[in-house]
């Protein structure tokens, strides 16, 4: 194998994987994705470790590798916290992974990693302050100024899913159960699948977040309820976002952000919360959609930083 500038990227979601290949001038080279082994931590690092050598071996190279996940790595133990994909919680990801591929796997939060990536060179690119929004099997959040992340001190910048739902009417009130041991945090309503549960509640049938759209599109009455519900929703936890970070472009990213409403109807609902006299906050789309994340991870290596070397 020879050494030339090839970043890996991997984006450990809850419910897939995904890998990306690019060359030193950002050039998409291979896109992989497969099912997350869920509920079982040694599949997970064995998967992506396949991923990575498989990627390694069709290219003739050894590349750096970056991830994203859903959580941190604590700068007090060096263990996972915060994962929505619990199986991960308490365990050392990035030593066993390094330790695998013999060489530093750097990881950031996912969310960090889609917010970079847009910030870097797409829909939130001339903004100075961009918040980038995971809405998917979780609620994520990341912080980019100047394109670049705000880990934070605690490697929790950007965590607005485990906040309280603002503005709370009284049939929110205690809200659902969250795996990080709270209630009413943004994540149970949020997530896809908060959007479900808070559908199957009404209708008695469970559906999934496509299906929701498609039937709220139809015209049926609880579909539609239940979007405009998580359009309310949205944009009361965006609004607290804007109250304090202010920022020039939010980016929506994850499943949910494929719902084309969100951009016309949140901004729209926001201006009744945020504490300004007009809001000049955009809502925007991903331009790189599902690979962001990916792109943003293989990014954690910048240009001239490309650590192959064995540890």
């Amino acid at each position: 194998m020879h050494h030339r500038q090839i970043r890996i990227g991997i984006d450990l979601g809850g419910t897939k994987i995904a890998a990306i290949a690019l060359d030193g001038d950002g050039r998409e080279l291979i896109r992989r994705r497969i099912a997350t082994p869920r509920g079982d931590y040694a599949a997970t690092v064995a998967a992506v470790h396949k991923l990575v050598r498989d990627m390694e071996s069709e290219l003739g190279v050894v590349a750096s590798v970056g991830m994203g996940i859903p959580g941190a790595i604590s700068p007090a133990t060096g263990l996972v916290k915060n994962a929505n994909s619990t199986w991960l919680i308490g365990q050392p990801l990035k030593q066993d992974l390094s330790a695998a591929l013999q060489r530093e796997v750097r990881i950031e939060n996912d969310a960090n990693c889609f917010i970079v990536s847009e910030a870097t060179d797409g829909a939130a690119r001339d903004a100075e302050v961009a918040f980038g929004v995971i809405v998917g099997t979780g609620t994520g959040g990341g912080i980019a100024i100047a394109g670049r992340a705000v880990t934070g001190v605690n490697a929790i910048g950007g965590e607005w899913g485990h906040n309280p739902l603002p503005w709370p009417g009284d049939d929110e009130r205690p809200g659902p159960s969250c795996y990080c041991g709270k209630q009413a945090c943004i994540e149970t309503y949020l997530s896809g699948p908060g959007l479900e549960r808070d559908y199957a509640a009404g209708a008695g049938v469970a559906l999934s977040v496509p299906e929701i759209v498609a039937r709220a599109e139809d015209g049926e009455p609880g579909a539609e309820a239940t979007l405009v519900r998580y359009e309310q929703r949205m944009a009361r936890a965006l609004a607290s976002v804007i109250n304090v970070l202010d920022p020039q472009v939010i980016v929506l990213g994850g499943g949910l952000s494929n719902i084309a409403r969100l951009y016309t109807t949140v901004p729209r609902l926001w201006q009744e919360y945020v504490f300004s006299d007009q809001v000049a906050t955009q809502l925007r789309p991903p331009r790189h959609g599902d690979a962001s994340g990916v792109r943003g991870a293989a990014w954690l290596w910048p240009a001239g930083d490309n650590n192959t070397t064995t540890c």
